[in-house]
C-alpha cells in the first residue's frame, strides 16, 4: 500500500513522501493517527501542488538548518550522571538531557530530533546524531562523567 507522510515518521519517511507499507500498518496505525493519507491519484495531484508551492518556504527553512547544523558542529558536551562504584549510570542518558545541556549552551534544540546511536549507560564518550532536516544532521559527541 502506498501512502503520502503528512508528517515525519522516525525509521519511515519524512512529510510529503510518498512511501510503501504493509496493509495493516497503514490502515490501523497511519491513517487513523493522521500521519498518512492514501496516495490516490487526487492525493498525489494536490501533493504535486502543494510542493510547488512551498518550496520557497522548503528551501528556507533547509537554508537555516544548515546554518545551526554549522554551530552545532564543534560542540560537545560533559554530562553527569549518578553511578555506582563500577561506574554504571543509575538509568541513562537520553535524548531529554542531551537538549537540556544544549539549550544551557545556548542552541535551542527540540528534543525529538536528537538520537542517541548506542544506549549510554556507562561512564564514557558517545555520540547523539541531530536531524534538523531530512537533509541536514549534525553529530555531537558527549562525555558522560560520574557526579
Amino acid at each position: 500500500m502506498q501512502v503520502i507522510l503528512l508528517e515525519d515518521v522516525i525509521n519511515l519517511g519524512y512529510k510529503d513522501e510518498v512511501v510503501t507499507v504493509k496493509n495493516g500498518y497503514g490502515r490501523n496505525y497511519l491513517i487513523p493517527t493522521r500521519k498518512a493519507v492514501i496516495a490516490s491519484e487526487p492525493a498525489r495531484k494536490v501533493l504535486a501542488e502543494n510542493l510547488r508551492q512551498r518550496a520557497h518556504k522548503l528551501e528556507k527553512v533547509k537554508i537555516e538548518a544548515q546554518a545551526l547544523a554549522a554551530k552545532l558542529d564543534g560542540v560537545s558536551l560533559t554530562i553527569g550522571a549518578k553511578t555506582s562504584s563500577s561506574g554504571t549510570i543509575f538509568g541513562a542518558i537520553t535524548n531529554i538531557q542531551i537538549a537540556g545541556e544544549l539549550t544551557k549552551k545556548g542552541f535551542d534544540v527540540d528534543r525529538k530530533l536528537i538520537y542517541i546511536k548506542e544506549p549510554a549507560k556507562e561512564i564514557g564518550n558517545y555520540k547523539a546524531l541531530v536531524k534538523l532536516h531530512k537533509d541536514v544532521s549534525v553529530e555531537i559527541p558527549f562525555e558522560v562523567i560520574s557526579e
